[in-house]
């Protein structure tokens, strides 16, 4: 079992940053790929943005490229998410997720075995 817990999470001002961590028990195969996801009250969970290890390769949903930044330090087993620019519509429950679906790039929650509990951020305007 691969454990994971968010942390970064808290209120902010519009136009302002947060950054999101996500320790991991391990960096293996089984977490070649990370990613965070959010959900807000009423609607359904997205993908924000993902990492593959295996490739280097990152992406991102629309609503998120340029503001939003992914990236893991492997030596700490840490996936992190730098968020700039915040806006009220990016409050949310955000989660971190791991997992080795091949195409685990595309966002979609079925890729991923593993979650965390989740971090709270609040965006006011």
């Amino acid at each position: 079992q691969v454990l994971l817990a968010e942390s970064g999470g808290g209120s902010v001002q519009a136009g302002g940053s947060l950054r999101l961590s996500c320790p991991a028990s391990e960096f293996t195969s089984r977490t070649a790929c990370m990613a965070w996801f959010r959900q807000a009250p009423g609607k359904e969970r997205e993908g924000v943005a993902a990492i593959d290890a295996r490739s280097g390769a990152t992406n991102y949903a629309d609503s998120v490229r340029g503001r939003f930044t992914i990236s893991r330090d492997n030596a700490k087993n840490t996936l992190y998410l730098q968020m700039n620019s915040l806006k009220p519509e990016d409050t949310a429950m955000y989660y971190c997720a791991a997992g080795s679906g091949f195409w685990c790039l595309r966002l979609g929650p079925s890729e991923y075995d593993y979650w965390g509990q989740g971090t709270q951020v609040t965006v006011s305007s």
